[in-house]
């Protein structure tokens, strides 16, 4: 028996990506998982696939946030898992910006993980007092550069710093209910994100970042899954992952 059966998991960002491979892997270990993202021809396909709930809406919206819970708790009668995945990374410097690209990666980014960890936690709590495995989880998909900030990424880094200390903060409020969490940070990830950036600003950074073999999708999937499988007393509350030749 996986221990994630009998569980449900919430996943925003599930679309593309990390927080598409990290719904599948939170099915293979046994989650029923419900997948949040506004892209919901997508979530459908990813539905079919793994047996998933699909929540489609906007995360970076208070009710849509609170809406993608309700649709968890609805399909299952519980929450045990909730996985923060969905952000924008943007790139560009600060002067000259357009400034809607700053707000958009504050409100899904920082404002969004807020949002839904806010109205999952009653239900995460009862979980962790009462459920299978009398234990919940909150992990959000960080990244490096909320440790280290670089030219071009400045709200990038703004976001991923403050989820940061969101998460710890967090942790500290909630470790004696038994709710873990932790934030996942990863280096170079092989996924769409960074093509959303404007394409004069892609043009302009082009070969200034080798990072080498990038990650996978599944490499940050495999991490999230070994977090919220580990034994009832053990939490881990960051987690820092690069390519093996990524220098910063």
């Amino acid at each position: 028996m996986s221990t994630l059966t009998g569980t449900t998991a919430l996943v925003t960002g599930a679309s593309s990506g990390i927080g598409e491979a990290t719904a599948r892997a939170l099915a293979a270990a046994g989650a029923t998982v419900v997948l949040a993202a506004r892209r919901g021809d997508r979530l459908r396909k990813l539905a079919e696939a793994i047996g998933g709930v699909v929540a489609e809406g906007d995360l970076g919206d208070e009710a849509g946030a609170q809406a993608a819970v309700t649709a968890a708790v609805r399909a299952t009668g519980r929450l045990d898992v909730v996985v923060n995945s969905a952000g924008l990374l943007l790139l560009g410097p600060v002067d000259g910006a357009p400034t809607d690209e700053w707000h958009r990666m504050v409100r899904v980014g920082l404002m969004g993980t807020a949002f839904v960890t806010r109205a999952a936690l009653p239900h995460l709590m009862r979980a962790a007092a009462d459920g299978p495995r009398r234990v919940a989880d909150v992990v959000t998909v960080s990244s490096v550069g909320g440790r280290i900030a670089t030219p071009n990424t400045a709200v990038y880094n703004a976001v991923k710093f403050g989820v940061n200390g969101f998460s710890e903060a967090l942790r500290q409020e909630v470790a004696r209910r038994h709710v873990r969490v932790c934030v996942v940070e990863p280096g170079f990830v092989a996924t769409e994100l960074a093509s959303h950036s404007r394409p004069e600003v892609l043009q302009a950074l082009a070969g200034d970042f080798d990072p080498g073999e990038p990650l996978r999708p599944e490499d940050v999937a495999e991490t999230i899954v070994h977090v919220v499988t580990r034994p009832r007393h053990v939490a881990i509350g960051e987690v820092l992952l690069r390519p093996t030749e990524q220098l910063q």
